[in-house]
């Protein structure tokens, strides 16, 4: 009995919630659902046939003017440019604390991953094979940034796609604190994270899909896929919700 009382005082409370605050979409801000039906429609999807298969740029898979092909994990996939509702989705989610929106994003992952398994990497083999992945990790907030929010938001993001996908999560990346990246250039924005990771965990053999929400220069991905790679992990797959290009 006092189970079925808390249920149904959780469920009284989620409708005066509902009823003060409705949910509303954040693409276009109109009441109803996190994500309408027409923003749904028109988001912009990263045609993967296109992609390049190192950096997940659209539109690079001949010719890639967004990466020399030196990333360090074997294949990256983009879900969405970043733009528009995407860019909302992420600001959405880390600031304004909608964790209704981490199996949103999860969601549009999977969706991507699905497509790319249908082209191949450079090493030849599909950009994703979920029978290829040993366990899912993700890029972590630094300390400071988890205690501003109180949660590391792909850390739910990860768990959402682990429980979709029937996969294993492996939180076992740790990241120290470094400058803020948004106004450093490319090769500050890898100088700027240079050792900042580290892996807490066995890794060695693992073939991992490492996840994180948007890619810019690549250098958060690169120094997490370098830190698992030197802990012994076969292969690093990284897929990212947005890619700025």
């Amino acid at each position: 009995m006092p189970r079925r009382v808390s249920r149904l005082a959780r469920a009284a409370a989620d409708e005066l919630a509902e009823l003060v605050w409705p949910t509303r979409c954040v693409g276009c801000d109109q009441p109803g659902e996190l994500l309408c039906d027409e923003c749904r429609a028109a988001l912009p999807w990263v045609e993967q046939r296109l992609a390049c298969p190192v950096c997940g740029a659209p539109y690079g898979f001949l010719t890639c003017t967004e990466c020399d092909g030196s990333w360090p994990c074997r294949a990256t996939v983009a879900a969405l440019g970043f733009h528009g509702t995407p860019a909302r989705l992420v600001a959405a989610l880390k600031d304004a604390h909608e964790l209704r929106l981490a199996p949103v994003m999860a969601a549009a992952l999977l969706t991507a991953l699905d497509e790319a398994s249908a082209w191949p990497a450079a090493d030849g083999a599909p950009r994703f094979d979920a029978g290829a992945i040993d366990g899912v990790c993700f890029v972590p907030a630094t300390a400071a940034a988890y205690a501003r929010r109180g949660f590391d938001h792909m850390e739910l993001v990860s768990r959402a796609l682990c429980s979709a996908a029937d996969l294993p999560l492996c939180d076992v990346l740790v990241r120290a604190a470094a400058r803020d990246q948004r106004e450093l250039g490319r090769q500050e924005r890898a100088d700027n994270l240079a050792g900042t990771m580290r892996v807490a965990g066995d890794v060695a053999g693992a073939r991992l899909l490492l996840l994180d929400d948007v890619a810019t220069t690549g250098a958060s991905i690169a120094e997490a896929t370098r830190a698992l790679l030197a802990r012994g992990a076969a292969s690093v797959t990284a897929c990212v919700l947005a890619r700025v290009w």
